[in-house]
């Protein structure tokens, strides 16, 4: 089966072709990184404008890249939320357009589920039931992934998304747009320990993260220096901050993943390719006996082969959208579909 994957929630328009939900023929991703990076941010009315004078080039190049037409595909999946409405509208809308006009099924499909699917990809062998670690720039949580369409979230974030502390505290830094990359590159030169930052405890919820705490303190901590005269070790504070990420993260998700008893954890998002982040996993996984996947960096960020991917299985459980198929903001990945 051949599934056709539109993704465009945020700032890269990409487009990929699928065989059985496994096999990538092609991915194809147009990236606004240098478009934002001005602004140190995402800016969502320019990122639509953008999926609109991109996306039909790049889903005619996935299309030529595998080798395959229209009339060959077997479905259309397209990202439907969460996301900026705006730049998923931009997706959802040609989708519907495509689909209509070739009379293939259109399948929507849940941003993260299409995350979480990358490792599907990475790894033909992984098969439901897992424990997954989400970690992007505007989400932060732990799924109990009990099949390939039905999970559970058992821990998110009480405030700001994993990926968006590493932004804000790249900018803190003096460092470009995407912060998490810039920050572990800078990171590799410093000191882990050369700052105590905070690490945050919700009462009552182990799995449940907060990085406002950290934020704040990496914004205190170069007001601090700014003040006094003093050189802030820019490498330092970038190694420490990554560290007390991965502190974070790393022992909830392991825990989750024991206490599910799956014997397997997975990990997926853009913050996924964080070097100290993937050591702690490693690392704790096999102290405890589990089995952990991590898809390769150029898997973790945002991709139509994920969507694909995914689309494949929403498409096998059932899952059809028509013309009046809409797009999200928000939507838990524990929703029922909203077609």
């Amino acid at each position: 089966m051949l599934t056709l994957g539109i993704e465009s929630s945020c700032d890269e328009t990409a487009a990929s072709i699928s065989r059985d939900g496994r096999e990538i023929l092609s991915n194809v991703v147009l990236s606004q990184v240098d478009m934002h990076a001005i602004y140190g941010g995402v800016v969502p009315e320019i990122a639509s404008r953008s999926h609109v004078e991109g996306i039909h080039s790049v889903v005619s190049r996935a299309l030529a890249d595998a080798g395959v037409t229209i009339a060959d595909l077997d479905a259309i999946a397209v990202t439907y939320a969460p996301g900026l409405i705006g730049a998923l509208l931009v997706g959802v809308n040609f989708a519907k357009g495509l689909a209509f006009a070739s009379g293939k099924p259109l399948v929507p499909v849940h941003h993260i589920r299409g995350h979480i699917s990358a490792n599907y990809i990475a790894f033909p062998e992984l098969r439901p039931p897992f424990t997954c670690l989400v970690v992007s720039g505007g989400h932060s949580l732990i799924a109990d992934v009990r099949t390939y369409t039905d999970m559970a979230i058992l821990g998110s974030t009480r405030d700001d998304a994993a990926g968006e502390a590493f932004d804000k505290a790249a900018r803190v830094l003096g460092l470009t747009y995407p912060g998490g990359v810039q920050i572990d590159r800078l990171a590799a030169d410093g000191d882990p320990h050369a700052y105590a930052l905070p690490r945050a405890k919700v009462e009552g919820a182990p799995w449940d993260f907060s990085f406002s705490g950290l934020k704040t303190a990496v914004l205190n901590t170069a007001n601090r220096a700014a003040q006094k005269g003093e050189a802030l070790d820019r490498a330092g504070l970038s190694a420490s901050f990554c560290r007390a990420v991965a502190d974070e993260l790393a022992p909830r998700a392991i825990d989750a993943a024991l206490h599910c008893g799956h014997g397997i954890l997975t990990a997926a998002g853009g913050v996924a390719a964080n070097s100290f982040l993937r050591r702690a996993l490693e690392e704790g996984c096999a102290k405890h006996g589990l089995k952990l996947y991590i898809p390769p960096v150029s898997l973790c960020g945002d991709n139509g082969a994920m969507i694909a991917c995914q689309g494949y299985y929403e498409y096998q459980a059932g899952i059809r959208a028509g013309a009046n198929l809409n797009a999200f903001p928000t939507m838990g990945i524990d929703e029922p579909p909203r077609i």
